[in-house]
């Protein structure tokens, strides 16, 4: 097998991990009757026992259990075809595959921790548009941090009355798409990079 075919098979990890996110949560949301976008994190999810502020969620298995499984595909994709492709981008990608994992981890049973794991994450997040922007000159990840960095400042104004997970959702997956274009580019690169 070339490099450019394992380098292109590399490349679907970064579908992977958006998608196992996105398929973990949707379900988790589907089996929670209780989850409102008008007052819940999506991390109240995650919740592994019942805390002094709100109860155990009976779908904390599947929720952190996706994240992990989405942390570790990301991180995979970053340390393969994603480094070949964006060198500095991958190291910043890493970091938010490792936080996501400690998201799943340390739960909101963990308080301020939990707090301080997910905030990094939406900082390395955010570093990774930032990196991709510059490394790359991404219009599509310029665009997606404009998106996600504008939903923290109108949630922190008070411009819109909702719970914190609209501002979770809007800004990952405003960076997951260009996350998961450029593994698609990768996949469907054609060029026939051999093994010297």
């Amino acid at each position: 097998m070339s490099n450019a075919l394992r380098e292109r098979n590399w490349a679907l990890f970064g579908l992977l991990g958006p998608l196992t996110a996105t398929f973990f949560i949707a379900i988790s949301i589907l089996l929670s009757p209780w989850f409102s976008w008008w007052s819940n994190a999506l991390s109240d999810l995650g919740r592994s026992a019942t805390t002094e502020v709100a109860p155990k969620s009976d779908v904390a298995p599947l929720f952190n259990f996706g994240l992990l499984l989405s942390g570790f595909f990301l991180i995979v994709y970053s340390i393969t075809s994603f480094r070949n492709h964006a060198k500095y981008t991958s190291y910043v990608l890493v970091i938010v595959g490792l936080m996501l994992q400690l998201v799943a981890t340390f739960d909101e049973v963990y308080g301020s921790l939990h707090f301080q794991v997910s905030v990094l994450f939406f900082v390395a997040l955010c570093f990774a548009s930032i990196s991709y922007v510059i490394e790359k000159r991404s219009v599509l990840a310029f665009v997606a941090l404009i998106i996600g960095f504008g939903s923290w400042i109108l949630y922190g104004m008070e411009i819109y009355s909702v719970g914190i997970a609209v501002p979770e959702t809007i800004s990952s997956m405003a960076s997951v798409t260009w996350v998961m274009l450029s593994a698609l580019r990768i996949h469907f690169d054609k060029s026939d990079r051999q093994n010297p």
